[in-house]
């Protein structure tokens, strides 16, 4: 039977909303069982940070594998096992072994994000790619929509721990989608002769030298800094602002009301996007919204918050559309894990600095937050000036124009996304 695009989109977007409810469910829940804001940070900041070494191995492994489904299904249940655990353990175990468990967890994280989009380009042909990629991103949007809003109102009916149980039960509902996805022929057969090592070297070498894909990877994990900051600041931003910790997951549901409207456009009219250009001014716009957001104040922080929206969500679509267009196929699941893995571990360095941040002055921090996106934006323009002054290979202008192709695995563009890189996606 033919596998549909909807049946992906209904697995990614449970396993997501499940994901982004487990974060501010785990601040909840820290927060509520210790009485310590800095437990939840502690706990987000331990499943998140351990993705950097899980993303690159779990998609070296799809690479690998005819039935990728089913390696997906696996990472699945035990992310929402780990949950569990730490849930359970939070309380009756000395703090550092539940942060451990928690650790072991993140190593399965990039499951819920790169491993599934790594698919997507095996579902539909290219003509299709663009359309679906936006529909893709938009359930990342979705889960950042509803996950944190489920964490709150969770919290405030039955209890700060029933959301992390809530988030588990989402993530489990995506098993059978993720089990049937398609699997890949041309795999079959004998097992492939480099080892898994020569393959995580190939794939970030792909990634250092594809200029462009290393420049969006770059400019979004040091933006995940600041992002990761926002977010753990949101309880004590809530209680500042409205009266209650437990509001602060409606700001971050604000926040992704905001990207999904944005990428829902996108999706709409997918030709308007040059996804060079939009991961940078994206990210700009995320250091004004938390400037905005140091504020506190109710009006000016709801505002930065649809800002950040506007930034965020148009700056994963053409983050993704860059992958897509810069990604060996031999290699395009590790590159879409280790660039989500990356991501991640950006996201984790933000939210295990933000406590304490926060601790030390709630507004200091947000500032801080925007000094990372404006870091990440000089990255960005430090890749483009390095950049513009070389010259393309005889092989990439003998490529046909207009096209977008993956780069061949040593790593070289096509001299349409070359051009399209050089001059920042504008025309």
């Amino acid at each position: 039977m033919r596998y549909r695009l909807p049946l992906y989109l209904t697995g990614a977007a449970a396993a997501r909303i499940g994901d982004e409810m487990s974060g501010p469910a785990l601040l909840l829940a820290g927060l509520a069982v210790t009485g310590s804001a800095a437990t939840g940070s502690l706990l987000l900041s331990g499943i998140m940070i351990s993705a950097a070494i899980g993303g690159p191995v779990l998609g070296a492994l799809l690479d690998r594998t005819a039935v990728p489904g089913r390696l997906l299904t696996g990472a699945l249940a035990g992310y929402a096992a780990v949950l569990i655990v730490v849930l359970l353990g939070l309380g009756r175990l000395p703090l550092p072994a539940v942060v451990a468990v928690a650790v072991l967890g993140g190593l399965l994280g990039p499951a819920l994000a790169g491993g599934w989009t790594s698919q997507l380009a095996r579902l539909v042909g290219p003509d299709r790619l663009p359309r679906a990629t936006a529909l893709d991103a938009m359930t990342y949007n979705l889960g950042s929509l509803a996950g944190p809003a489920l964490a709150g109102a969770v919290a405030l009916v039955a209890g700060a721990t029933a959301g992390v149980i809530t988030a588990a039960a989402l993530i489990l509902l995506a098993l059978p989608a993720a089990w049937t996805l398609p699997t890949v022929p041309e795999r079959r057969g004998p097992a492939p002769r480099t080892s898994v090592a020569a393959d995580l070297a190939a794939g970030f070498l792909a990634i250092v030298r594809a200029r462009f894909l290393a420049r969006a990877t770059v400019t979004s994990v040091i933006s995940y800094v600041g992002v990761g900051i926002l977010v753990t600041c949101t309880p004590l931003l809530g209680e500042k602002a409205l009266g209650s910790t437990d509001s602060g997951a409606f700001l971050l549901a604000t926040l992704a009301a905001a990207s999904l409207a944005a990428n829902a456009l996108v999706a709409k009219r997918f030709d308007m996007l040059r996804p060079d250009t939009t991961v940078l001014v994206s990210t700009l716009v995320l250091a004004g919204a938390l400037l905005l957001a140091a504020a506190a104040s109710p009006i000016p922080l709801f505002t930065a918050m649809v800002l950040a929206g506007i930034g965020a969500g148009p700056q994963l679509t053409a983050l993704f559309a860059v992958r897509h267009r810069e990604a060996p196929e031999r290699l395009r699941g590790q590159i879409f894990t280790t660039g989500a893995s990356l991501k991640i571990t950006g996201f984790a360095i933000g939210a295990g600095i933000g406590g304490p941040l926060a601790t030390w002055s709630l507004s200091g921090s947000l500032i801080v937050a925007a000094g990372f996106e404006v870091l990440a934006s000089a990255a960005f323009l430090a890749y483009t000036a390095a950049g513009s002054g070389r010259r393309p290979r005889p092989a990439d202008t003998a490529l046909p124009q207009g096209r977008e192709t993956a780069v061949a695995p040593h790593g070289g563009a096509d001299q349409s996304a070359q051009e399209r890189g050089d001059h920042l996606g504008g025309r």
